[in-house]
């Protein structure tokens, strides 16, 4: 009997799917009540086209929040968070309840110097702004905490509340503490301080009025210093060419101590409006 050999065919290999590529990264405005997700637009540079995106100064990279950071949304941002939409002035003695002279922290991280820094001066008004949504909640709770009623808190891009938020010569101090160094040549451009801030900045404060840095990231602080120097809106406190001894008003944070320990230099530039 002959005996046919059978022959099996293997499985058709399934059809090939088209590579999906992630979802676009979503930018939304700032919300307090949502993810901010955009980062602190770099003034420096001026759009061409109106196609053209402006440089940001960071990038948000910012977890979940704590059930603790929740309660802080709902419950204390009534009280003491600022909704506020481009282009109307903020009214600073309305928004205080006084007229004490305010300081402006831009970027206050999770917010504890921040909290301390105001608890320690009740005769001066204190403003933050964080895009950070954690960071936001955390000093919300700080201020309940500390039993503090002379900070408000802001999610909100600080180039842009500078730009349309803040009257001429309305703030008294601004503060800028450990800013992103943006390492990478090709990212300088991305670096918060810039002429274009600075231009900001003295429109903001007062003659007579301070501004304070700190970053203990040295071409930073080389940067900064330079960048400072140039202005003929601000002068050294410290002179030409030299940075200023911290502050005893200046907390040491977490960060900063860390830092240290790590062997990195904290540079402080302190200058004055003329």
């Amino acid at each position: 009997m002959l005996r046919i050999p059978i022959v099996q065919r293997s499985a058709a290999p399934a059809p090939r799917t088209a590579r999906t590529q992630p979802p676009p990264r979503d930018r939304p405005r700032h919300d307090p009540s949502g993810h901010q997700s955009s980062s602190v637009e770099n003034p420096s540079v001026q759009p061409t086209d109106p196609r053209h995106r402006q440089v940001r100064s960071f990038v948000l990279r910012e977890g979940r929040l704590t059930p603790g950071q929740e309660r802080a949304f709902a419950e204390l941002w009534p009280r003491f968070g600022v909704d506020w939409q481009a282009p109307a002035p903020l009214d600073l003695g309305a928004l205080f309840g006084n007229d004490q002279p305010v300081t402006l922290e831009i970027g206050f991280g999770n917010g504890e110097s921040l909290a301390r820094m105001a608890a320690d001066d009740p005769g001066r008004n204190w403003l933050g702004v964080e895009v950070h949504r954690p960071g936001v909640g955390h000093l919300l709770l700080e201020i309940e905490r500390l039993g503090i009623d002379n900070l408000r808190v802001m999610r909100q891009d600080a180039v842009e509340l500078l730009t349309h938020g803040i009257a001429p010569g309305a703030l008294d101090r601004v503060q800028l503490f450990f800013p992103d160094p943006w390492p990478k040549k090709r990212h300088h451009k991305r670096r918060i301080l810039n002429p274009g801030m600075i231009a900001l900045l003295e429109r903001a404060i007062r003659p007579g009025g301070h501004f304070h840095a700190a970053t203990d990231w040295e071409p930073y602080a080389e940067q900064m210093l330079e960048t400072l120097e140039a202005a003929t809106g601000f002068a050294n406190t410290a002179g030409a060419g030299h940075y200023t001894p911290r502050p005893e008003s200046r907390p040491l944070t977490k960060f900063e101590q860390r830092g240290e320990r790590l062997g990195h230099v904290v540079h402080d530039l302190v200058f004055r409006r003329c």
